[in-house]
C-alpha cells in the first residue's frame, strides 16, 4: 500500500471574489520530492500555504501526515494545531526572529510548541546546524548572516519540528544569484536522505534534477503533473510549453 504523506482532494480557496484555487487534487508519496512550478499568480504559493493552513482552504479534504481535515466543515483550533504540526514551512523571506540567535531560532519551536526539554532541543538543533553547514554560526544573530545562511537556518528550523513533510515557498527567490547554490545544495541533500519535500520554485533545472513529481499550475488548477521527464522534458499542454520556453530560453 502506498504511503502518502500528502493527499489533497478538490481544494478551493478564494480571496474575496478572486478564486485562487479551483478544485486542486494531488498526492505526495513518503520520501518523494514534489515541485510546483507555474507563472506568477497561478496559485502555487496559496496551494503550498494550504498544506500548512497558513491560508485556510474554503473547501476540500487534505491529509498531511497523520491528520486529515475536511475544510468544507467547521474546523476546531485544536484540529488546525495538529494539522499544522505535521509539516515544517520554509519561507521565501527567511522569517527569522531578529532578536534571537541562530540556535535560539532553531530551538524555539521544539521548546515552546512541542514542549521538548531544552537540552534535547539544543542537541538536535546543533546536529541540524551541522547538516546545513552553520554550526560555527550558532551564536550569531540573523543580521550577521548572509541571505543564504539565513535561509539555511530557516531550513534547520523547519526540520527541528520533526515534520512529516517539509514545505518550501520559493526558497531561493529572495537571494542574490551567487547564494542560490548553497541553499539548493542543502535541499538536494535532504532529498537524498529521504525527507518528503514539496517545493514551490522557479528554478526549473533544479526541479528537473531533484523531483519525483512536477505539478504545473496555471489559473488556479493543475494543468499537468507527472515525472520531470514528462512535464518539463515533454509537456503535453501548450500553456506548459510556452511557460517553459520563456523560462529556459529567455532571449
Amino acid at each position: 500500500m502506498t504511503d502518502y504523506r500528502v493527499r489533497a482532494e478538490n481544494v478551493r480557496k478564494a480571496f474575496g471574489d478572486h478564486e485562487v484555487l479551483k478544485g486542486v487534487s494531488f498526492s505526495v508519496e513518503k520520501g518523494s520530492v514534489t515541485t510546483i512550478i507555474g507563472p506568477s499568480g497561478s496559485g502555487k504559493t496559496t496551494l503550498l500555504r494550504a498544506l500548512n493552513a497558513l491560508d485556510v482552504p474554503d473547501a476540500g479534504v487534505i491529509r498531511v501526515g497523520d491528520v486529515e481535515i475536511d475544510f468544507g466543515k467547521p474546523v476546531s483550533k485544536d484540529a488546525l494545531r495538529r494539522y499544522r504540526a505535521q509539516s515544517g514551512f520554509v519561507f521565501q523571506g527567511h522569517n527569522l526572529f531578529p532578536h534571537k540567535t541562530v540556535l535560539e531560532n532553531v530551538t524555539l519551536g521544539p521548546i515552546v510548541a512541542q514542549h521538548r526539554p531544552r537540552a534535547e532541543a539544543e542537541a538536535e538543533a546543533l546536529e541540524l546546524l551541522d547538516k546545513v553547514g552553520l554550526t560555527d554560526r550558532r551564536d550569531h544573530y540573523p543580521f550577521q548572516l548572509s541571505g543564504g545562511q539565513q535561509q539555511r537556518v530557516g531550513i534547520a528550523r523547519a526540520l527541528a519540528l520533526r515534520p512529516k513533510v517539509v514545505l518550501f515557498d520559493e526558497p531561493t527567490s529572495a537571494l542574490d544569484p551567487e547564494l542560490v547554490g548553497e541553499v539548493l545544495s542543502v535541499i538536494r541533500d535532504l532529498a537524498v536522505e529521504g525527507w518528503t519535500l514539496v517545493i514551490v520554485t522557479h528554478e526549473i533545472q533544479f526541479a528537473r534534477q531533484v523531483s519525483d513529481q512536477v505539478l504545473f499550475t496555471d489559473n488556479g488548477v493543475i494543468l499537468e503533473q507527472g515525472p520531470p521527464a514528462a512535464v518539463i522534458g515533454n509537456p503535453t499542454h501548450e500553456r506548459t510549453r510556452r511557460f517553459l520556453d520563456r523560462i529556459l530560453n529567455p532571449l
